[in-house]
């Protein structure tokens, strides 16, 4: 065990047993639905001083984004215990946006008026209706205000808020632009730019 990776089973137990704290169902994931968004699990370092006499207790860090306050929040759990020792709150601090939350962006884009464009560039590519995320493939990150010369003001809580830029294809086919499309997540506005 000491420092080998989490197993399944872990990741599983951890993120159950850092969502068992109470106001946990008073949070919101990306889609609106009750409880926090999971972004991470990671196997966490040991405390100074631990694993000199003995094994270190196995812990995890667990991180989720709560699109109901705009905060991140970071759970530590000894996965020998079953209790949760940290817990941590930040707010205006974006990690890499998790697949769920791509997704979701993406849901947001094909029910938006601005999603006519991306579902047109399907129908050219493919001669086929576009009617779910499943048909695309898809990846992107957090949009950084930062990086940008204009930043349209719709987009300017970004970074207080969810931000995320999704890079779109055809399955297997050719390259579909929404590079312009920014979608908040925390306002589930989608926003084109440039």
């Amino acid at each position: 065990m000491g420092t080998d990776p989490l197993t399944d089973d872990e990741l599983a137990r951890a993120e159950t047993l850092a969502l068992t704290p109470p106001g946990t169902a008073a949070r919101q994931n990306a889609d609106g639905g009750r409880g926090p968004q999971h972004l991470a699990t990671e196997l966490a370092d040991p405390l100074p001083g631990e694993g000199e006499t003995g094994p270190a207790p196995r812990r995890a860090e667990v991180r989720f984004y709560d699109y109901a306050r705009d905060e991140l929040l970071t759970r530590t759990v000894n996965l020998d215990t079953g209790k949760v020792e940290r817990t941590g709150v930040q707010r205006g601090v974006q990690p890499s946006a998790h697949p769920e939350e791509l997704r979701e962006a993406l849901e947001l884009i094909l029910a938006s008026p601005l999603g006519k464009g991306v579902k047109e560039d399907y129908k050219d590519a493919t001669g086929k209706e576009l009617t779910t995320t499943g048909q695309l493939w898809f990846n992107g990150d957090v949009y950084r205000t930062y990086r940008e010369a204009n930043v349209p003001e719709q987009l300017a809580r970004c970074g207080e808020h969810r931000c995320v830029r999704l890079v779109t294809k055809v399955l297997n086919g050719a390259w579909i632009d929404t590079r312009n499309l920014i979608v908040d997540l925390s306002a589930r506005t989608v926003v084109r730019v440039g």
